[in-house]
């Protein structure tokens, strides 16, 4: 049992689902880099802090079309370091949606491979329990790429980027690689657009007042559980009566 838990997205959409469930703890962090505006969900605005014990503890980086691996980096990596600063959580879940790499048929992002990876190689650097978790992902030999490549940073592991001969080779023509090269496209954030967003998220974190604390308790026993002890329990003394009254009985005698 973890009193912290850090959740981050990468996935190109908002990570509204889990943002909702912990928006009123302080128990769980989330943190979403996502596109905002006219595109699914249309949650994740930066003054979505979160509500009552929660406010402060939802972190939302709403980013446009282009986002290239330098910009993304110069969001994710202070805005991390402060997490781990403040929060200091004790356990990580890392949502690695492969919709924000580039060419996918839904994302508007143009990260490359190794651009999306250094998040999770990032978050690994701080020797957190972290459990990583695939997410969206459109064009599905990109998800395949991303997820292989990713699988073997976790593993410090050297991948050659020459795809080996398998039963799906021709998905990876023309160039049968695994890394992507970014597209020929405009990064619609501006350095001005990137700023706001990183001081407004550290400013959101300086202003919390440390870590939680939490009372840990031990979590109590499946009701089925208890009710078959009870029940074992009551079985146990009526043989016992049963047993002593018998002695009883032949003391009598």
């Amino acid at each position: 049992v973890h009193a912290r838990v850090l959740y981050i997205d990468i996935d190109v959409h908002h990570g509204d689902g889990v943002e909702e469930a912990f928006y009123c703890t302080d128990r769980v962090m989330t943190f979403s880099l996502h596109k905002y505006g006219d595109f699914f969900p249309g949650t994740g605005h930066i003054k979505d802090t979160g509500a009552k014990e929660g406010t402060g503890f939802s972190v939302n980086a709403p980013l446009t079309s282009g986002m290239t691996d330098d910009a993304y980096e110069r969001i994710f990596k202070p805005v991390m370091d402060k997490i781990m600063e403040v929060f200091r959580p004790g356990a990580i879940v890392l949502q690695c949606g492969a919709d924000s790499l580039t060419g996918d048929r839904l994302g508007c992002f143009n990260l490359s491979l190794k651009g999306h990876a250094e998040c999770v190689r990032y978050t690994k650097s701080f020797n957190v329990p972290t459990l990583v978790l695939g997410g969206g992902g459109y064009t599905i030999r990109n998800v395949a790429r991303c997820w292989a490549y990713e699988t073997s940073v976790l593993l410090d592991a050297e991948l050659p980027d020459e795809i080996p001969y398998n039963d799906y080779f021709e998905y990876y023509a023309p160039d049968f690689k695994l890394h992507l090269t970014p597209e020929q496209r405009e990064n619609m954030n501006t350095e001005a657009s990137l700023e706001s967003v990183r001081v407004d998220l550290l400013t959101q974190l300086m202003a919390l007042k440390g870590a939680p604390s939490v009372q840990m308790a031990e979590v109590p026993p499946d009701f089925e559980v208890m009710k078959e002890d009870a029940n074992a329990e009551r079985e146990r003394r009526s043989t016992k009566e049963s047993r002593d009254g018998e002695g009883m009985n032949d003391g009598g005698a």
